[in-house]
């Protein structure tokens, strides 16, 4: 099988299309998956992305070269063939199909398969090889299901209220936080927003995404004004004076990290809610074995030991080396993922 897709120091790169899948360093064409930051840099001389994924991408990236193309049309770019389709990671998302002289290879970007109420659902895609991202590739990784998540984060949320005090959960800025206020009831009460998170809700908004109403925190927002409010911050933002202002609150984290004995306390949370954007060890799976495909490429996560067990079941399984972060922990890097 010839290899119509490579690994280079730059990126994802079709030698008979000329271009790169979410390169990393600056190149001439650039086919981007989705917005977050590990995967749409700055610097390309011209990209191409889905409708969904274009708005966000020119807030965060600014005044770009960009071409949109819409799920499932295809494009002939030089010798290649390519098309797009929904890898339900945030809205937009995409996974990135590539057929050269009948062989098709996919680049999965970031994906889950559960559907989240917001994204384009996952689709499965048929092909020779899958280059597949393993986050949280380990099978201690089970994902809380949506409608036990949003019961789990109410009930934190009203038995805050009821004793006086501030629920502050901590997600990243696109696709976390979306996820959370598509979860939650209002009724329970008001719902702020760190700035980072509001500007993104605005832009999806734009979009035709429908989030309940939200208040933007400000330096003139007075915390008492807002009592039993739940205040959705960028990681971060958690124990910093930015946080403190709001007085008795139990703070909470919501990332596939929760999964892990020990996390939460080390992230200093009172709560944490299991819950992610990307796929879980089933996901996985489950999205590995729909596509086919009998030659895989493990990236960004538990790459050495989902590589060796997709051998032991038998595929054609390689690790791959690249710049891509997943979802972190890391507080620097909040919007990677």
């Amino acid at each position: 099988m010839t290899d119509i897709l490579t690994f280079t120091d730059r990126g994802i790169y079709c030698p008979a299309g000329g271009f790169y899948i979410d390169p990393w360093r600056p190149v001439d064409r650039a086919l981007i998956t989705h917005a977050h930051s590990d995967h749409a840099r700055p610097g390309m001389g011209a990209y191409l992305a889905t409708t969904g994924t274009a708005p966000v991408m020119r807030h965060r990236l600014g005044d770009i070269r960009l071409d949109t193309i819409r799920f499932g049309e295809p494009r002939q770019i030089g010798g290649a063939r390519v098309s797009f389709h929904p890898a339900g990671h945030v809205p937009g998302s995409a996974q990135i199909r590539v057929e050269v002289a009948g062989q098709v290879w996919v680049a999965s970007g970031d994906y889950k398969t559960v559907p989240d109420g917001l994204s384009e659902p996952f689709e499965p895609i048929r092909c020779h090889a899958f280059i597949t991202e393993c986050t949280f590739g380990l099978p201690v990784f089970k994902w809380t299901p949506q409608d036990v998540l949003a019961r789990q984060i109410n009930d934190w949320w009203a038995a805050n209220a009821a004793a006086g005090r501030t629920s502050i959960l901590g997600a990243y800025a696109l696709g976390k936080a979306q996820r959370v206020l598509a979860a939650v009831d209002p009724a329970i009460g008001p719902i702020l927003t760190h700035g980072a998170i509001e500007n993104t809700n605005e832009v999806l908004r734009a979009q035709g995404i429908t989030l309940p109403d939200t208040i933007r925190v400000t330096r003139d927002t007075v915390p008492k004004d807002q009592p039993g409010a739940l205040v959705l911050a960028t990681p971060s933002a958690l124990g910093t004076t930015w946080a403190q202002r709001f007085g008795p609150a139990s703070t909470a984290f919501a990332s596939g990290w929760m999964a892990l004995r020990g996390v939460r306390r080390r992230r200093a949370a009172d709560r944490g809610f299991i819950v992610s954007d990307h796929a879980d060890w089933d996901g996985l799976n489950d999205a590995i074995r729909a596509t086919g495909a009998t030659r895989v490429f493990t990236t960004h996560g538990y790459t050495n030991s989902f590589q060796r067990w997709l051998t032991d079941q038998g595929y054609d399984a390689h690790v791959v080396s690249t710049d891509y972060q997943g979802e972190t922990l890391d507080l620097v890097a909040e919007d990677a993922a």
